[in-house]
């Protein structure tokens, strides 16, 4: 949990200022979905993303999506 959220402080809260909570909110959602799940790859999955990984171990997902 420490890196996560010492990527996310530098990735986004370093990064950009919101006007509110729920544009904070949505600026973190958008980094999780579009950075964190799908460009990072992970030693413990092989060297895959998230999203590769899921893919392979259940194609059926990536069809819903």
């Amino acid at each position: 949990m420490k890196s996560f959220f010492a990527l996310l402080q530098k990735n986004v809260l370093n990064r950009e200022r919101s006007a509110n909570r729920e544009e904070l909110r949505l600026t973190i959602i958008a980094w999780i979905e579009a950075a964190y799940h799908r460009e990072r790859w992970q030693r413990g999955l092989g060297k895959l993303t998230p999203v590769e990984y899921e893919t392979i171990i259940n194609p059926q997902v990536a069809l819903a999506a």
